[in-house]
């Protein structure tokens, strides 16, 4: 199979350890070139990781005809335009999440990948992930009967970064609140484990007053195949929880979506405990069935397509469409 020479484009935290290393230890894969808005950022990430090109811009990056693939690792508000940038250079991309600020923005993104036949793909690597596989498996085998509903629970303390105003509390960078920067992986892990969203119904407000966005966010929403769910989220309770239920006509199905806690089955009496591999890249599931659909052998289940429900849901939740 042929070798895909990747560019990736940032190289901010989540490239450190969750997905940068992915595209130099997957098969058939070579990170071989960065860029980055300040350039000694990106040199100091070659040197570390040992990337042998560092390009000025996304523009010498996509004129390389030896960058066969781009991976967009910036703040949302980049992702539609360096997007479309690879879409009319016919480079296929993999987009951090989430896809982009709001659902309008995807549909631009959808429309010029088409435009171009040029295959896109956005990082919820929990699609291809042992512990969501799991759960998928079990329901998919009927373990717990018809699923009946299901229920997200997330809260935890305000962070330091978050009162001092990071990107991710900026809504013209990030598309929103810390909402979108975690709750977009739970719906997006919903959309895979139980089907498409509906309709999405949310009430929000600021509690705390640590920054511009919501903090605090209930919502309730439907499936497609009759399944109802629920979530609240507050980002300055005074503890943590982390918690999606998934209950069906036979039993439930517990597990925590950003830790590696048990996976718990329930039916009846009974309860086993499930305990999946967890990778060391989070990315590295998802990457290699890119590369492995880049060069026919998989189909990566991560969509520009999938990646959209999603942002419609937060936009739903949130009043925006």
């Amino acid at each position: 199979m042929k070798t895909i020479r990747w560019g990736m484009v940032g190289c901010g935290n989540v490239t450190e350890v969750k997905s940068g290393p992915c595209f130099y230890k997957a098969r058939h894969s070579e990170l071989r070139a960065v860029t980055n808005r300040t350039r000694a950022k990106a040199e100091d990430y070659a040197q570390r990781h040992s990337v042998a090109i560092v390009y000025e811009n996304i523009d010498e990056m996509l004129a390389d005809p030896d960058i066969d693939a781009v991976y967009i690792a910036t703040p949302p508000d980049a992702h539609k335009d360096y997007a479309i940038q690879c879409a009319l250079a016919k480079k296929p991309c993999y987009i951090e999440k989430p896809m982009a600020l709001n659902y309008a923005e995807c549909l631009d993104m959808i429309q010029a990948f088409k435009s171009t036949d040029t295959k896109a793909f956005v990082a919820y690597y929990r699609r291809r992930q042992p512990r969501f596989l799991k759960v998928k498996t079990l329901l998919d085998s009927g373990a717990i009967g018809d699923v009946r509903f299901a229920h997200i629970t997330y809260y935890r303390p305000v962070s330091e970064g978050e009162k001092q105003g990071y990107w991710h509390v900026q809504p013209k960078i990030s598309g929103g609140g810390i909402f979108m920067d975690i709750a977009v992986h739970q719906l997006d892990a919903l959309d895979f484990l139980i089907g498409k969203i509906s309709d999405a119904k949310g009430f929000f407000s600021n509690q705390g007053g640590y920054y511009e966005p919501e903090d605090i966010l209930n919502c309730c929403f439907t499936f497609e195949n009759g399944v109802q769910a629920s979530g609240d989220w507050c980002f300055t309770a005074g503890v943590r929880e982390d918690l999606i239920e998934i209950v069906g006509s036979l039993g439930k199905i517990t597990f925590d979506c950003f830790g590696t806690k048990p996976i718990l089955l329930q039916v009846g009496d009974t309860t086993k405990t499930f305990e999946p591999e967890v990778f060391e890249h989070v990315h590295m599931g998802l990457v290699q069935s890119i590369i492995d659909e880049l060069n026919g052998q998989d189909i990566c289940p991560s969509t520009l397509e999938s990646a959209a429900r999603t942002a419609w849901v937060c936009d739903r939740i949130l009043g925006k469409v």
